[in-house]
């Protein structure tokens, strides 16, 4: 891809420009038309990976998501060649919008588009045409979505309908319903869930956001553009800590080949005003996101998105993933919409915070830890909250990073317990300054109590195990980092445990056995001993409040900052989760505690008797 010299004045950082983005968007437009079939309906994309749609489907996929980015780069020649297409699909080559089919998903991209440039495409199809897409289009506005996202594919559809004069009444009913169906998975702090349970991953920022904040922005609705965009601002002083200093997003979660769609988020505050960030820090993230991509093999020699993450990867793929399903990164030149005059574009490129200051962030919505450094620009993710079973390990592992992925054998950043390394069931028990907490139950009966200090790039790892036959193994394992990578990963055993990785222990006798390691994933050259950042002390005492005793545990870091939780048994009650900060005599202590909802993982239920089965809490002492 060729794009235009660096300009190091205004970005030095990146070296992007808007004149870089434009540049990527009209290469990746013009690579594309080799593949439309002479109709232009449909885009078939070379490669043996079809999603499970089939190819017609895969096909529309191809024609609806480049012509996103047709839309976003507002590019008229394009656009005409789009409309053509449109034309031959609505009169019968396009498959019907059904129940929870994969082109309802298109038919959102299509809409929105046809509502962004409506001057330059749709007032200027004929009536027979602008009818017949109507008509298409209008079958989404009573299709039964899947319970997550795909609600607001519907309210996509429903928004532009409405604003042509379509069927206005079923539009709003469509846009009512999943405007109000989203609210149940709403969880607060500008974070939702992908749907039922606990699924938090990029899909916040590219659909959950993107499409009601959108909406909302175009219907010039002030009270929906209130509500939907101080949740955004929210959410974005989060989001904005998940890019590496290398421009990296982190590596969790589905639809991973989407690439630099994570940067949707990011412009869409820039465009609707409602953001938190310098306008320089904006770009300075979206940027570092494309360039990351582009400099990874994300395009290849014939100039098409591949199907991965770095290059072609099938294995970070899904079965909807189709030849063209990574042109949802489509979605990363929202920015184009703002004028060449906007200061997000005319800001000079500001630090983002993996590269201002070391720091360790609590996210209590998603029960997560951001652990980012910033001499070497990592941003790490401390899970204790986020599950989707259908899609582990990009869900349900301990950690997840912008610079590491997740390995098959051994898996990384897991415990198991006789063979079984399965997490799944997460009940988040919180999180606090430099600390999460979790627990889950196995379908063998036995619970897992897990705990992770941060500080700097050093983490201190704690896993209680209850409900396991005395002399059962455990294994645990930390970070695992690409050959050949510049970074380094560490994993010492502190108490329980022995070897090297994965690290080794069984189960004592007694009611529960505490297993502690000291890990660290750094980029730092010559970084000091591991074993010299943190004094760490275990104690097994019995409790006069609990005939199972209790598990103490003290953590003295080198900068002079100390934890202390206790391991303590609970019968039957909601689990609170806190730590004392000795800072300089003074005892702040922070309290969490769940409540007795029912937390669930895809269609698996977990019950609050089972949840609360055997468990244990960790306290402060």
């Amino acid at each position: 891809m060729h794009l235009p010299p660096p300009d190091l004045a205004r970005s030095p950082r990146t070296g992007y420009t808007r004149a870089h983005w434009e540049a990527a968007a009209d290469a990746l437009l013009a690579a594309v038309e080799p593949y439309a079939t002479e109709d232009r309906a449909l885009y078939h994309f070379p490669g043996s990976h079809g999603s499970w749609s089939g190819r017609l489907s895969d096909g529309l996929e191809g024609y609806a998501r480049t012509l996103l980015l047709a839309a976003f780069r507002r590019d008229e020649t394009a656009l005409e060649r789009y409309a053509s297409g449109l034309s031959a699909g609505v009169r019968g080559v396009w498959p019907r919008i059904e129940d929870r089919g994969q082109p309802l998903v298109e038919a959102a991209s299509i809409a929105l588009a046809l509502r962004l440039t409506r001057p330059m495409l749709w007032d200027r199809l004929d009536d027979g045409i602008r009818q017949r897409t109507a008509a298409w289009l209008g079958d989404a506005l009573t299709a039964d979505p899947w319970p997550c996202n795909w609600e607001l594919f519907p309210v996509t559809v429903g928004g532009f309908l409405e604003a042509v004069g379509h069927e206005p009444e079923a539009s709003r009913k469509a846009i009512d319903r999943g405007l109000e169906r989203i609210e149940q998975w709403y969880v607060g702090d500008g974070w939702y869930t992908d749907g039922p349970g606990r699924a938090f991953d990029y899909y916040n920022g590219w659909a959950m956001h993107l499409y009601p904040v959108l909406h909302a922005w175009l219907a010039d609705d002030a009270d929906l553009l209130a509500r939907y965009g101080d949740r955004l601002t929210t959410h974005l002083g989060d989001y904005a800590r998940l890019f590496g200093a290398d421009g990296a997003p982190m590596h969790q979660g589905r639809s991973l080949t989407y690439r630099f769609a994570t940067t949707v988020p990011l412009w869409l505050g820039a465009l609707t005003g409602h953001t938190p960030l310098p306008p320089g820090e904006t770009r300075r993230l979206a940027s570092g996101a494309l360039k990351y991509f582009l400099e990874r093999d994300a395009v290849d020699a014939h100039g098409l998105l591949t199907l991965g993450w770095h290059g072609a990867d099938e294995s970070v793929l899904q079965g909807y993933s189709g030849p063209a399903s990574p042109y949802w990164a489509s979605k990363g030149f929202l920015g184009l919409l703002l004028p060449p005059e906007h200061e997000v574009w005319t800001a000079r490129e500001e630090a983002g915070p993996a590269e201002r200051e070391n720091a360790i962030t609590p996210l209590a919505a998603p029960n997560w830890l951001i652990q980012s450094t910033s001499s070497d620009g990592v941003v790490r993710l401390h899970n204790h909250g986020s599950e989707d079973v259908r899609y582990d390990p990009y869900y349900t592992r301990f950690a997840y990073s912008t610079v590491t992925r997740p390995s098959v054998s051994p898996p990384d950043n897991t415990v198991t317990v006789g063979g079984d390394p399965h997490r799944e069931g997460i009940v988040p028990l919180g999180v606090g300054e430099g600390w999460a907490a979790s627990r889950h139950l196995r379908s063998s009966g036995v619970e897992v109590t897990s705990l992770v200090v941060a500080d700097g790039a050093a983490e201190v790892r704690a896993h209680l195990v209850a409900g396991a036959a005395p002399g059962t193994d455990v294994l645990v394992t930390g970070w695992a980092t690409a050959e050949g990578g510049a970074e380094k990963a560490e994993l010492l055993p502190v108490h329980g445990l022995t070897g090297q990785v994965p690290l080794s222990g069984v189960v004592d006798e007694g009611p529960a056995t505490l297993f502690v390691a000291l890990a660290r994933l750094t980029g730092e050259p010559h970084p000091l001993p591991l074993q010299d950042l943190a004094t760490v002390k275990v104690h097994r005492t019995a409790d006069a409040d609990d005939a199972h005793g209790a598990y103490d545990l003290s953590i003295r870091w080198r900068t002079g900052a100390e934890r202390r939780f206790r391991f303590l048994a609970s019968a039957a009650s909601p689990t609170g989760v806190a730590d004392a900060v000795d800072a300089g005599g003074h005892v702040a202590v922070d309290e969490v505690t769940t409540s007795h909802e029912t937390p669930t993982s895809g269609d698996r239920t977990v019950s609050d008797e089972r949840s609360a089965a055997l468990s244990w809490s960790v306290k402060p002492w």
